[in-house]
C-alpha cells in the first residue's frame, strides 16, 4: 500500500466537515424535541413515536448507504459523488423542520415527514464523508492528528448549533435561525467535499449484502466497540437534549443561560481534545475508551443536586473535558476496527462498518427521545409551565445523572473487553514509529 502525505489545507478541508456535521445533528438532538413539545405544545409521547420512526429509518439506511457505497465503481470514486448529490436535499430537509407551516395535530406528522427525509439524505452525505477518515489517514498518529481537527471543527460546530439557537429563536425566531444555519452548513460541506480524496487502488468490494454483514458482526472487536459506543452515543444524545429543561425548571434561569452552560462545556473541550489525541497515539484506544468512559460518569454525579448557576458552571467545565476525550476517541476506535477487517477478509469496508455502527447508535437518539417522553410524562411535566411539580426535577436530575451513569457503566464493560490492544499497527501492518 503506497505511503501518501497529505497536506495540511487538505486535512483541515476535510476535516472542516466535522463542523456542519455537529452543527445539525446536535442542534436537531438539542431543540427539535424541545421546539416541538414546549413552543409549539405538541404531546410529548408523541414527539417520542416520530423519534422512534426516525432511529428506524435512519438505522436501516446507514447500512444500505454504506454497502451501496462500498460496491460502487467510478472514475470519481466510491464516496464523493453521493456526498455532492446529497448536500442540498440534506440542508433543505433541515431547514424545514424549524419552519412549519401547519398547526394543531397536523405538526405531528409535519414533524415526522419532514425529519424523515432530512434523515435519508443526511445519512447518504455524512456517512460518505465519514467513511473516507481511515481511508485517507493511514497509520495511528495520521489519525490521531485528523481527529484533532476534525474535533475542533466539530466542537465549533456543536458551539454554533447548541449554543447559539438560544440568542437566535429569542431574536429573529425559529425560522430565520434555521435558514441561517442551513445556508452556513452547506458552504462547509462544499469545503469538506473539495479536501476530500478517495485511494485509487481500492475499488468495490465483491461481498454482498449477507456476506458483508456476516463479515462485520464476525468482527468481535468490531461487535464490543460499537456496544460501548452505544453506550456512550446515548449519552451524547441525553445530555444536551435535557439541559435546555435543566435550566428553565431547576435553575430557574432563563433560556438564554443554555448557551451559557452548553458554551462552556464545548469551549473547555476544546481545550482538551489535543491533550487527548495525543494520549490515544501514545496509549492507544483502549487504554483511553476504559479513561474516559469512567470520568465522564463521575463527572456527572453533580447534577443530582446542584441547584444553582456556579455549581451547573463547575459540573459542565468537568464534563467538557472528558467528552473532548471520548469525541476524539470513537472515530479512531473505529478506523482500528476497519483495519482489523481487512487484514481478515482483504476488503476495504468503510461503508459498511460506518453504516452499521450508525444502525446501532442511531437507537441512542431515539433512546434519549423515548426516556425523555417517558420522564417527562410520568413526572407530571406540563408544556411551557410556570410551576411544575417536584416531580418533575426529580426527573430531569435523573437524566443528567443517574440514567447516563448506568448506560456508561455498561459501555465501560465493552470498551474493558475490547480484543484491539496493540496502539502500534496500522492499517498496512507496519509499525508506526
Amino acid at each position: 500500500m503506497a505511503k501518501r502525505t497529505l497536506s495540511l489545507w487538505q486535512t483541515l478541508a476535510y476535516s472542516s466537515g466535522n463542523f456542519p456535521v455537529n452543527l445539525i445533528s446536535q442542534m436537531f438532538a438539542t431543540y427539535a424535541v424541545f421546539f416541538y413539545v414546549d413552543h409549539l405544545g405538541v404531546r410529548p409521547g408523541l414527539i417520542s413515536l416520530a423519534m422512534v420512526f426516525h432511529g428506524i429509518v435512519s438505522a436501516v439506511t446507514n447500512p444500505i448507504v454504506g454497502h451501496i457505497s462500498d460496491r460502487t465503481k467510478s472514475r470519481w470514486g466510491r464516496r464523493k459523488p453521493y456526498m455532492i448529490a446529497a448536500m442540498l436535499p440534506a440542508l433543505i430537509a433541515f431547514t424545514l423542520i424549524w419552519m412549519p407551516f401547519v398547526e394543531g395535530e397536523s405538526l405531528f406528522w409535519y414533524f415526522l415527514i419532514t425529519v424523515l427525509l432530512y434523515d435519508i439524505a443526511a445519512v447518504v452525505l455524512i456517512l460518505n464523508w465519514t467513511a473516507l477518515f481511515p481511508e485517507m489517514f493511514m497509520t495511528l498518529k495520521e489519525r490521531a492528528t485528523a481527529s484533532f481537527w476534525r474535533q475542533l471543527f466539530g466542537i465549533i460546530g456543536m458551539i454554533v448549533g447548541v449554543a447559539i439557537p438560544p440568542l437566535l429563536y429569542t431574536s429573529v425566531g425559529w425560522a430565520s435561525m434555521g435558514i441561517s444555519f442551513g445556508v452556513l452548513s452547506i458552504v462547509f460541506f462544499v469545503i469538506a467535499w473539495s479536501g476530500s480524496e478517495e485511494r485509487a487502488e481500492v475499488n468495490g468490494v465483491k461481498f454482498n449484502v449477507t456476506q458483508a454483514i456476516r463479515h462485520t458482526f464476525a468482527n468481535q472487536a468490531f461487535v464490543r466497540y460499537v456496544l460501548g459506543s452505544f453506550c456512550v452515543q446515548f449519552c451524547f444524545a441525553l445530555l444536551p437534549a435535557a439541559i435546555p429543561f435543566f435550566t428553565k425548571y431547576v435553575l430557574r434561569e432563563a433560556e438564554t443561560f443554555n448557551t451559557v452552560l452548553l458554551g462552556t462545556i464545548f469551549i473547555i473541550a476544546i481545550v482538551f481534545i489535543y491533550p487527548w489525541s495525543r494520549g490515544i497515539a501514545r496509549w492507544g484506544t483502549r487504554n483511553i475508551a476504559l479513561w474516559t468512559t469512567g470520568l465522564l460518569g463521575a463527572a456527572l454525579v453533580p447534577f443530582m443536586w446542584v441547584g444553582h448557576l456556579p455549581g451547573a458552571i463547575a459540573t459542565v467545565v468537568a464534563l467538557g473535558a472528558v467528552l473532548a476525550g471520548l469525541m476524539v476517541l470513537l472515530d479512531v476506535m473505529l478506523a482500528e476496527v476497519i483495519d482489523e477487517d481487512e487484514r481478515r477478509t482483504g476488503e476495504r469496508r468503510e461503508g459498511m462498518y460506518y453504516g452499521m455502527n450508525g444502525f446501532i447508535v442511531r437507537w441512542g437518539v431515539s433512546l434519549q427521545a423515548v426516556v425523555m417522553g417517558v420522564v417527562l410524562e410520568r413526572s407530571g411535566y406540563m408544556a411551557d409551565g410556570a410551576n411544575q411539580p417536584e416531580s418533575v426535577e426529580a426527573g430531569i436530575r435523573w437524566m443528567l445523572s443517574g440514567i447516563p451513569i448506568l448506560a456508561l457503566l455498561i459501555g465501560l464493560i465493552f470498551f474493558y473487553i475490547y480484543p484491539l490492544r496493540n496502539k502500534n499497527i496500522n492499517s498496512s501492518n507496519q509499525q508506526i514509529k
